[in-house]
């Protein structure tokens, strides 16, 4: 992996950890924590991973574990 796959992984992984519990703590469910992680950190938001081209990499690493 070269290192700018190691830093969305890392961008996708603090997403996650924030959003979650600040979903759940407003009565959400998880599901919808990772989609508003997902909508905050994409080109349309904040523009954190642009390149959308590591994603599936990124998920079959997250699917293994």
């Amino acid at each position: 992996m070269d290192q700018e796959t190691l830093r969305h992984g890392a961008v996708y992984l603090l997403a996650a950890v924030v959003a979650v519990p600040l979903a759940q703590r407003l009565g959400l469910g998880a599901v919808l924590g990772y989609l508003l992680a997902g909508i905050l950190i994409g080109p349309s938001a904040l523009g954190l991973v642009g390149d959308l081209g590591n994603a599936p990499h990124i998920g079959a690493v997250a699917a293994v574990l």
